[in-house]
């Protein structure tokens, strides 16, 4: 299909009042939830992500993960707005150290973007990003806290 072929479908189902998730033979409605889960596997998927979640929201995790049968929360991080139409997204991220953050939020996006667009035809207005730690891996979380400086 040409640009101007799906310019002209695109006018012609925005006139007729009717959307992907709209249709003369129904409506189509996407949960919170789903939407979650698709930005959180979707964020994951970039290198240099090293988890998502705040601090809370990482321990409550691992403790989870402790629990026999239970799953990873893939939504861990992860806060949407659904509309009809569009969707908003906020992701709490660690990074990996070593990584540009400038660059890993826009890979981010860009994966989040397009996940969510092409699984729920909804459009994605924004996907805010906040970075809570950077997680370095040098194996210091085995060796004991240093004496406190003052008593």
């Amino acid at each position: 299909m040409t640009e101007k072929q799906s310019t002209t479908t695109t006018t012609a189902l925005e006139s007729r009042g009717t959307t992907a998730l709209t249709s003369e033979a129904g409506r189509t409605s996407i949960a919170d939830t789903v939407v979650s889960k698709i930005a959180g596997i979707a964020a994951r998927d970039i290198s240099g992500v090293h988890d998502l979640g705040g601090g809370t929201a990482r321990a409550v995790g691992a403790l989870r993960e402790r629990i026999p049968g239970s799953r990873t929360n893939l939504s861990q991080g992860v806060s949407v707005e659904v509309g009809e139409r569009q969707a908003a997204v906020d992701l709490d991220i660690v990074a990996e150290y070593g990584v540009a953050i400038a660059d890993l939020a826009a890979a981010i996006r860009r994966n989040v973007i397009s996940s969510v667009e092409r699984m729920t035809g909804l459009e994605v207005t924004e996907v805010n990003i906040t970075v809570h730690d950077v997680f370095l891996d040098d194996g210091q979380d085995d060796v004991e806290p240093a004496a406190p400086r003052v008593e």
